[in-house]
């Protein structure tokens, strides 16, 4: 199982955060990503962002989980 890793940081969610994301894909099983502070990173905007990836990503992806 290859896992790859990248970040969110103050820009958010942004066409080019997720056109990495799908190019992370491509390539690999599992991509996790870590929330910088900038971003915030309380419980609530992780799952704010969550919910916003996977519906942007349009495809078979699954939430594993999330620390905060």
């Amino acid at each position: 199982m290859t896992q790859s890793h990248t970040q969110l940081g103050k820009h958010g969610i942004t066409e080019n955060f997720i056109s990495t994301l799908k190019d992370h894909f491509k390539n690999h099983e599992n991509v996790k990503i870590s929330v910088l502070k900038s971003a915030g990173h309380d419980k609530t905007s992780v799952k704010k962002y969550s919910d916003e990836i996977l519906e942007k990503l349009e495809a078979g992806i699954e939430l594993l989980g999330f620390e905060v």
